[in-house]
């Protein structure tokens, strides 16, 4: 039997194994793949197998390029009401407020109770159709001509200010279809009492705010120019107005592509605010529990326009249906959708055409704030990108870069089970895009799949660049089908993502894409994430960059 003495020096020795054991475990832990998430960037990366290609120049595409050269066919927008058993056929654009299910529905409820009642014109039954799809889209399909329809009823007067400007004949069937406004939404804790505190609000730095891409967005383009047209006192273009939306933008964390992706990536609670619709806004309960509704800008009523490609017939019909929507019936139907609040409000800002082009010229110049930006797009070459989804990425790569503003600085990281710098992060000039090219040439897929090794590694590039460059805006870019099965996992490389701030813009491949678990990838820091459709992904990708980059 053991005296007591060795049992007691047996358990010291235990006990200072243990605490050896837990003490290890406390320090490399979190750095292993299976370890914590609260490790720093600088343990991550010690265990992330990583080289350095050397960069190879390809061949840069230097012709001009338009979003308009990309726009799908139309079908990928397909009709919310088809109905073509009329002698008489009308097409409408609509924006999906009012051309959805649910709340949005009230302009589909309409054309279906219009369909029903046989509306006639010499005897020739009409029948109408909805297109749900944004107005800054729809505008763009109009104004390049690939479609036009009958009508056009976008959510502002702004699109079709716009439209015209651009060389587009519209005519004014009705001036407000339906009644509706924009504004702030922002915390009930807060005291702002109008639009213009908020402004000022955000351009000290005092509150989150985000809004949606004015490219895109009728709200996000609505603020816009009323923050130009209000501190420009009605010169759009002047030194004071240009000024005035620098340093808004300057403290903009996040600007999405639309009013859902925004409020996806909101969710979290990180932002103070945000722009919407007073319509969406009185229709969800969640919302108005949180925050207050502050109007802004031009009104939001919907007209409904006629495209010049109508013919006689048409125009006859397209007036017949708008007086159907705007009756008694029409309205209250519109009424119990959240339309026709706020009718009193009023705005002082008067818009025309080249206001709005000068508008969005002085965005794309301006949103970086005078910021440099740091970005590293991050690729997935693994095996399951073979094919369809790889040529996909590459071409999205290819053909976005043109719209990368060239006072960027860029970076291109690919991995499978491993992790490449492609190219490290410099000025995007000429040279630079040579060498981005010549990586996207030289792309194949094989190998696992390690996204959060590799987007660890990106991390630690926009660390390195940030040294050179304190105030620069840094974004990463993950090009994936989010099927990630080696190294570490979202949950290990969350809290340094966390810490460190940068947003992670996520595009999805291929059918069998993970896309919940790159939606949680851009939610960390509130940024985008897309599906990469093979019917308009370039036309999604150029959009991203034009309005992130």
């Amino acid at each position: 039997m053991k005296s007591k003495k060795s049992i007691g020096i047996s358990l010291v020795i235990v006990f200072f194994i243990v605490m050896i054991v837990l003490l290890i475990s406390k320090v490399i832990g979190g750095t292993e793949k299976d370890g914590s998430s609260g490790a720093s960037l600088d343990k991550l990366i010690k265990h992330v197998d990583y080289d350095e290609k050397t960069p190879v120049k390809g061949s840069v595409d230097l012709s001009d390029s338009s979003l308009y050269d990309e726009l799908p066919e139309i079908d990928k927008y397909p009709l919310t009401l088809e109905d073509k058993s009329g002698d008489i056929q009308i097409e409408i654009f609509s924006s999906p407020e009012k051309a959805g299910d649910g709340p949005d529905s009230w302009l589909i409820d309409m054309a279906k109770d219009f369909n029903e009642s046989q509306e006639t014109i010499d005897g020739k039954v009409i029948s109408v159709s909805v297109r749900n799809i944004s107005s800054g889209l729809a505008a763009d399909y109009i104004i390049s001509g690939k479609y036009v329809p009958t009508g056009f009823t976008p959510s502002s007067e702004l699109w079709g200010a716009y439209v015209d400007v651009q060389g587009v004949k519209l005519d004014v069937v009705d001036d407000c279809l339906v009644g509706n406004v924009a504004g702030f939404l922002v915390s009930k804790n807060s005291n702002y009492k109008d639009y213009k505190e908020v402004i000022t609000a955000v351009q000290n730095g005092e509150i989150n705010i985000g809004y949606t891409n004015p490219q895109v967005s009728t709200t996000g383009m609505n603020l816009l120019v009323t923050i130009l047209s209000e501190y420009g006192n009605g010169d759009l273009q002047s030194d004071e107005a240009v000024q005035a939306f620098s340093s808004f933008q300057r403290n903009i964390p996040y600007v999405a592509t639309n009013t859902i992706q925004m409020r996806d990536s909101s969710a979290n609670g990180s932002l103070d605010g945000m722009t919407l619709e007073y319509q969406s806004y009185i229709q969800d309960k969640e919302l108005q529990s949180s925050y207050d509704f502050i109007p802004f800008g031009v009104r939001h009523d919907n007209p409904m326009y006629v495209c010049s490609k109508a013919s006689e017939e048409q125009r006859k019909a397209l007036e017949i249906f708008t007086q159907f929507c705007k009756q008694d019936a029409g309205k209250k139907a519109a009424e119990a959708k959240g339309f026709y609040n706020n009718m009193d409000y009023t705005s002082n800002i008067e818009i025309v055409g080249k206001d709005v082009k000068n508008a969005l010229e002085i965005y794309k110049r301006e949103k970086d704030s005078g910021q440099a930006i740091i970005a590293v797009f991050v690729a997935d070459v693994s095996g399951s990108m073979s094919g369809e989804p790889l040529y996909q990425l590459k071409e999205s790569l290819q053909n976005g870069m043109k719209y990368i503003n060239d006072t960027n600085y860029v970076g291109l990281v690919s991995y499978s089970s491993d992790v490449s710098i492609e190219v490290p992060i410099a000025q995007f000039d000429l040279n630079q895009k040579a060498y981005f090219q010549g990586a996207i040439d030289r792309m194949n897929a094989g190998g696992n799949t390690a996204s959060y090794d590799a987007l660890v590694v990106g991390m630690k590039m926009i660390e390195d660049a940030k040294a050179d460059h304190p105030d620069a805006k840094a974004m990463l870019f993950l090009l994936s089908d989010g099927q990630q099965n080696e190294g570490y996992s979202l949950s290990k490389i969350t809290g340094a993502l966390e810490k460190q701030k940068t947003p992670v813009y996520t595009i999805s491949y291929g059918e069998e894409a993970d896309t919940d678990e790159m939606a949680k990838v851009s939610s960390v820091n509130e940024a985008a994430s897309i599906v990469a459709d093979p019917d308009d992904i370039v036309y999604k990708i150029k959009s991203l960059f034009n309005s992130n980059l």
